[in-house]
């Protein structure tokens, strides 16, 4: 991906939180100076990867393929110096951009339609040998238990939520004509270095071409904490 373009969905995010009265943390905005200044008492952001995180998941089309997503907390699976053990982020899901199917080996997580058009996602079980499985999926919609045919796509309404199990595939876009979506995600500790399992192979952080300074840096990006002399 162009470092412009990521810079453009930046801006094109804030301004959709924003307009939905989600108020961003002030790391959020913080420019690569800001971050070369901040000391060690930082390095929970830095450590856990909290903020911005863009993919287009190697597909080289991030409308078509990819997420935004911002993470506000995080524990660490690492380090017992972090003894969170939840996380939370916020997601922009376009419309028809379809995150590819993936589940996750530790953690459980409930998503939840903050504002926009309708979400959509799709469910099946998996194998053990992380192949799909075509057995009924069971799933819980805000504290509503059932079941529902292998791939069924479940249509998450502005305020609704569905919980996503360990070992669930899930593939989720934006309702076509309905416009954007803000998601809320709130699960265990989120670890995207070992705990993701997608069923086709994708690239899960971006090569960045930079054309242009970044306006924000990555969660990925962050520079060493300056240390006091």
């Amino acid at each position: 991906m162009k470092r412009s373009e990521i810079n453009q969905i930046m801006k094109d995010a804030v301004k959709f939180i924003e307009s939905l009265q989600v108020v961003m943390p002030p790391f959020a905005f913080w420019s690569r100076q800001d971050w070369m200044e901040r000391g060690e008492e930082y390095n929970e952001i830095r450590d856990n990867m909290l903020g911005w995180d863009i993919t287009d998941f190697g597909s080289g089309d991030f409308g078509k393929i990819g997420l935004l997503m911002f993470t506000l907390r995080n524990g660490n699976l690492h380090n017992k110096k972090y003894e969170k053990p939840y996380a939370e982020k916020l997601l922009i899901v376009e419309e028809e951009q379809v995150t590819p199917y993936h589940f996750h080996w530790k953690k459980m997580e409930d998503i939840i339609n903050r504002g926009g058009g309708n979400l959509m996602v799709q469910v099946y079980n998996s194998l053990s040998e992380g192949e799909k499985a075509m057995t009924p999926v069971c799933v819980n919609c805000d504290g509503r238990a059932f079941c529902v045919e292998a791939g069924h796509i479940i249509r998450i309404h502005p305020g609704e939520s569905i919980t996503l199990p360990t070992g669930q595939y899930h593939s989720f876009w934006a309702e076509k004509g309905m416009g954007r979506v803000l998601l809320g995600e709130v699960s265990s500790v989120n670890d995207d270095t070992i705990d993701n399992r997608f069923h086709e192979s994708v690239g899960r952080f971006p090569e960045i071409e930079e054309d242009e300074a970044p306006l924000y840096l990555l969660g990925n990006e962050y520079p060493a904490a300056k240390r006091e002399s």
